[in-house]
């Protein structure tokens, strides 16, 4: 059985997996080439502040993207609002979210086109061939001293959509930042949490609730921060 397939079985058997980042990266070799992972990551230093955080905090930058599937192809598709409705984002849904573009040179990097190739395959394994809409956030949560970053400031929550990746890109002087992993009806199924760049989790989204624990600065007198990139899939309407 081939480490894509035996990673789907796992996601079939329980909703999701947790990978190190020694996998990751051997698979994402597979599917392209990590060239330009020093500017792919760096990338995340020139994130615009999420100003529509219900809870009025200010501890949040991001980037957002959408691309598009048609038989073999993915393309990157004009820039458009990010949207969830209430039933999924109790904090922040309901409104179209307008967030600053991911820089053409990151979206269309061998970095990005080798995940967004890997994530296919494995969906795709889970799923079948399909039509895709794809969404791709860059999301940096800083902890100050005496302020909480809050990576999922919704709580335990759905995105709506059908598998979810996430993938830890780097963190400095945090502690903290666990994922929980929940069954729609509340049980604990799994905890985790993303420390080396390349550790990923990935999660179907019908199936399982996802949140991660507030951050914290190790050393007080210095900010610390996560850096991740979240990649949804979800069929195509009419797709």
């Amino acid at each position: 059985m081939s480490d894509l397939a035996r990673l789907s079985d796992t996601i079939r058997r329980t909703g999701f997996a947790f990978v190190h980042a020694n996998a990751i990266r051997a698979a994402l070799d597979g599917t392209g080439s990590l060239a330009d992972w020093t500017a792919f990551a760096e990338s995340w230093n020139d994130l615009g502040l999420d100003t529509y955080m219900a809870d009025g905090g200010r501890y949040r930058k991001r980037r957002f993207a959408v691309f598009g599937t048609s038989g073999a192809e993915m393309r990157r598709k004009p820039h458009q609002p990010h949207y969830q409705s209430r039933d999924y984002n109790p904090l922040n849904g309901g409104i179209e979210r307008w967030f600053s573009p991911i820089l053409p040179e990151i979206a269309g990097g061998p970095t990005m086109t080798a995940i967004l190739g890997y994530c296919r395959a494995l969906f795709e394994t889970l799923a079948g061939p399909q039509d895709w809409h794809v969404e791709v956030h860059q999301f940096r949560i800083e902890a100050r001293p005496g302020v909480e970053g809050r990576p999922t400031p919704e709580g335990m929550h759905r995105d709506g959509v059908d598998h979810v990746l996430v993938l830890l890109v780097g963190r400095r002087n945090i502690q903290s930042g666990m994922t929980t992993i929940h069954a729609l009806d509340g049980r604990l199924l799994g905890s985790f949490t993303l420390t080396e760049p390349l550790d990923a989790a990935l999660v179907d989204d019908a199936r399982v609730m996802h949140g991660v624990t507030p951050v914290e600065p190790v050393d007080p007198a210095n900010p610390g921060f996560r850096d991740v990139l979240v990649v949804t899939f979800r069929q195509e309407v009419g797709g």
